[in-house]
Order: C-alpha cells, then structure tokens, then sequence
C-alpha cells in the first residue's frame, strides 16, 4: 500500500499500528481545514456587511499569524465565487459527521466542528454537495439578483397608473375650485325690493319673476 500513497500522496506518515488511527489523524486535520474555511466566509461576509474592499481583507491576512496554505488557495476562489471542486462539500461533511459522533462517544463538546458540519448540510440541502467546500461562503456572498422581465414590465404598469392617478386628482380639483367659484346667491337678494319711494310696475314684475327663478332653482327644475 505504501508505493500507492506515496504517489498519491506529498507525505506519508506512519500513525500506528491499529487500524483506524491514520483515518482518525486525517479528521482531525480535516476539522481545522473545515473551521477555518467556515471562519473564513464569515469574515469576509463582516467585511462585505461594512462596505470594505474584500480584496483588502485578504491582502491583510497574508501577514495574519493564522493565514495558512488553505486560506491561500481558498480565499481567492471564495471572493470570485469559484467553488470547482477540489475537496468536495459532501466528502467534508462526511467527515465532519464522523468527528461529531466520536466526539459524543467520548464525550466531547465540539462546538466548531458541529457549526462547520450545519453549514456544509445547509448546502448539500441546497444541491452544492459535489461543489468545493469552500462553497459555504456562497451563504454570505450574495450576488446581486438580475431584474426579471416581469420586474420592468411591472414598472412600465405602475408609471401610467401612477400618471392616471395624478392627472384624476388634478381634474378634481379643478372641478371643485369651479364650484367654489361660483357665489351663493342668497334668497334675500334675489326678492329684494329698492329702498325709497313705491315700486313701480317694472319693478313688480322684476320682482315676481325673480321669485319664480328662485322658487324653480329651490325645487330642482331646470
């Protein structure tokens, strides 16, 4: 077996005897890739939730004490939204499964490593199992959704309506300051008699046809 993992492989290291204790020494690696990968995308979503430059944030962290061969090769593809498989979400989650149940067997709080296997779930939920398990920043990346057709063809309704709307408004009030330019003519001024001196024969029939026009606008006839 060995010829196969040196070609396979950068380094081989003998763990032990016992089978099983190499598988367990490869998780555990794999909870520190996972994390920090998972660390990774949440910074880079603090960073984007502040309106700074991203690109800067990994320029930053290659003078970080914890930047590392992982966040080198990861960060990049992260912020470009590559996520071309090189060590699949659904083999990580695996892994992260497996580390949480030794973990409970023995009694151990793996807080880290069951936030890191939630967000790989999150996306097997979502159909990115065989994307690159860097895709869990794909959660904190959002790119601008594209407006839909149906999106312009709603606002090109809203503007003539909106225009209706305005140009109704606009006829109503003009209609009403129409009636209220038209002055109340008060009964007492329609039958009012000339002061002084006795009507004369014009004057009684002014007056009478007067009380006609008024009584016929008082009872609606036209």
């Amino acid at each position: 077996a060995r010829p196969i993992l040196e070609a396979s492989s950068k380094e081989v290291i003998e763990i032990g005897p016992k089978i099983g204790h190499a598988s367990a020494i490869k998780i555990a690696t794999n909870m520190i890739t996972a994390a920090s990968v998972q660390a990774a995308a949440e910074a880079l979503a603090l960073v984007q939730a502040l309106d700074l430059p991203l690109e800067k944030f990994i320029e930053a962290m290659r003078s970080n004490a914890s930047h590392s061969t992982t966040l080198a090769m990861k960060l990049p593809k992260m912020l470009s939204r590559d996520f071309e498989p090189h060590f699949s979400a659904k083999h990580m989650l695996k892994d992260m499964q497996i580390a949480n149940q030794i973990g409970l067997s023995n009694y151990l709080d793996l807080g880290v490593t069951a936030a890191a296997r939630d967000q790989l779930l999150e996306q097997m939920h979502w159909g990115h199992g065989d994307d690159d398990y860097s895709v869990v920043a794909r959660k904190y990346l959002h790119e601008p959704a594209p407006v839909t057709g149906a999106e312009l063809q709603l606002d090109d309704q809203e503007g003539p309506a909106g225009t209706g709307e305005s140009i109704a408004s606009s006829t109503e009030r003009e209609t009403q300051s129409e009636q209220d330019a038209i002055p109340e003519v008060s009964p007492a001024a329609l039958v009012d008699v000339p002061s002084g001196g006795a009507a004369n024969e014009t004057t009684r029939l002014r007056r009478g046809f007067l009380k006609q026009l008024f009584s016929r606008l008082s009872s609606g006839e036209k």
